[in-house]
Parts: C-alpha cells; structure tokens; sequence
C-alpha cells in the first residue's frame, strides 16, 4: 500500500511539474472554425508565430470549416484537456448555436475554460456595385424587390448573419442570407455573383473595397471603423440604436489545469501585445483586446444572453 500511495504522489508530482514548467513539450494546434482566407484564419496565423515562439513550440492552425464554426468547436470541447488543442471561437459558436441548434453538441458556459478575448471589430456590408452606393440604396432596392436581395455571410449564427438579421428587423425589409463555410468563401461568391451582398468582416473585404470591386455601405459597429472612415455606420444612416460586433477568442477545453491556462493566457496576451502583430491587426480594422479569462467568461454568458433573444425574435433556425 505504502509502495502505491508513494508512486501515486510521484505522479502527481510529475503532472504539476509538466503543467508548470514541462509545459508544452509538443506542438499546439490553434482550432480555426473556418476556411482559409476569412477573418478568423487571418488572425489566428497572424497570431501563431509569436504565441509558438513565446511557448517554444510550434503553434500550428487547423482549419475545420463548417457549420458556422461549430464543427471545430464541438472538436475542441470533445479534445484532451492538456493544453494541447486549443480554440480560436467566434460570436456565433460560443453565443449563438445554442440558441439555433437543436441538441447542439457542446455547451459553450459548460465545456470551456476561457483564455483570453483576442479581438473585438464591426462588419461591413459590402454590395455589388451595380446594385448600390449606398445604405439608403440598398435597403430601397430591397423594398422594391423584396425576397431577391441576398446577403452571404461566413455561417449561420456568426455575427454576419446577426448583422443581417438585425437589419431585417430595424429597416423592416424582406433581404434573404446565404450561408458560406467562411468570410474566404463569402467573399468569392459574392464576386463571382451569387449574392448580392455580404456582412464581412475587414480582413475579407478591405482588399475587395481598396480596388472597387465591391462597394462598403456601412459599419455595424456603433462607431465609425478606423480602417473605413469614411464608411458610416448603419446607425448613423437611419437605424439609431444599432450594434452588431464581432469577437474571436482563445478557450481551452473544459478541465485544463489552471496553470496550463495561465500560461497561454500570458503568451496569447503577449503576443496580442507585440508591435508587429497590432500593426497587421489594426491594418485590418481588428482591435486587439486582451482580458482576463474571468473577463472573457461573464462577457460570453452576457453575449449569450443578448444573442438568444435576437435569435428568437427573428425565428433563426438551423439548416
């Protein structure tokens, strides 16, 4: 007995000494719930080189598309809990599916621990350029013609789709989405003319906006974007009151041990800190907002709140 309990302390001892100082002896894969191309991607591997280095292991993106995100979410919920498989999660996957999925499964309150908020930033509607200039145009063309506008986004339930359901309700026009598996996609569909229009977010459309094949209407943030100022926000167009942001954030699964998690929430934080990646960050119209993994807990329970009540109003349902 005494040999058991002796070897049972050893091994303890051994996984605190790996949580504290072993940590990590692999590489880490940095869960993306997207293609390659869209916001989410972009960030993460903006982000995977100075969190690698920081951690002296490679960090490496993994790109799960589909879903709206909830394919690779669901993946890292059901991963080992050892630090070694994390997510880079969005509005739509962590406040959003429970409220539009029927037996979703994962429970984001229940089966993450938070790391740290990344970035925070506003969509922009962007429309074909033969069909507006402006918000005021595009939401006339969709009276006139109500049920043929489209507006793609990068999935049911992210924060394009609420976007666009937001403005449905406040602008009282019949516009109808198309689910793309990522902003990459999204985009790519609406310049090869299968939509009318798309939320996206600044990292898929800046290049799109900078060349003129598409035309930037409004924000949704509740001030102006600094890469588009001079794009207003829909608030500022006729719609006072409105707000629909986007966030991605880190979380582990649920159970990993604390030191595991304060150690990527200060490397994550550090590299969110390091002059080469704001600069790519702000570029691209993303804020970056490190916070506590206690901060970034009440703000998705908040987010999840706010979200279901929207979802219900509007009737989203998944497909």
């Amino acid at each position: 007995m005494r040999t058991i309990v002796i070897a049972a302390i050893a091994l303890a001892a051994a996984g605190g000494a790996l949580a504290q100082g072993g940590y990590p002896i692999r590489p880490v894969a940095m869960v993306v719930g997207f293609a390659p191309g869209g916001g989410t991607d972009t960030v993460a591997r903006i982000l995977a080189k100075n969190v690698g280095d920081s951690l002296g292991q490679q960090v490496i993106v993994e790109n799960k598309a589909g879903a709206g995100g909830n394919i690779a979410t669901d993946y890292v919920a059901k991963a080992a809990p050892d630090g070694y498989t994390i997510l880079l999660g969005n509005v739509g996957s962590l406040a959003v599916a429970p409220h539009i999925v029927a037996k979703l499964p994962y429970d984001p309150l229940r089966d993450f621990a938070p790391i740290t908020m990344a970035v925070v930033f506003a969509n922009v509607l962007v429309v074909q350029p033969s069909q507006a200039k402006t918000l005021a145009e595009y939401v006339k063309l969709a009276r006139e013609k109500p049920g043929t506008v489209t507006y793609g986004s990068s999935g049911i339930g992210g924060a394009g789709h609420l976007a666009g359901e937001l403005l449905k309700m406040m602008a009282k026009i019949d516009i109808v989405h198309v689910p793309y598996k990522g902003g990459g996609p999204a985009m790519q569909g609406m310049l090869g003319g299968q939509v009318t229009s798309i939320f996206a977010t600044p990292v898929s459309a800046g290049g799109q906006i900078k060349t003129g094949k598409v035309i930037a209407v409004a924000t949704t943030g509740s001030k102006r974007a600094a890469l588009l100022p001079d794009v207003p926000t829909v608030a500022e167009s006729g719609y006072p009151g409105y707000e629909a942001m986007n966030w991605y954030a880190y979380m582990a699964p649920a159970k990993t041990p604390k030191e595991i998690i304060e150690r990527l929430h200060s490397e994550i934080v550090k590299a969110l800190g390091a002059p080469d990646a704001v600069d790519l960050l702000n570029k691209q119209g993303l804020e970056p907002s490190p916070s506590s993994s206690d901060e970034l807990g009440r703000y998705i329970a908040r987010e999840y709140e706010t979200w279901g009540k929207v979802v219900k109003q509007a009737g989203i349902k998944a497909q």
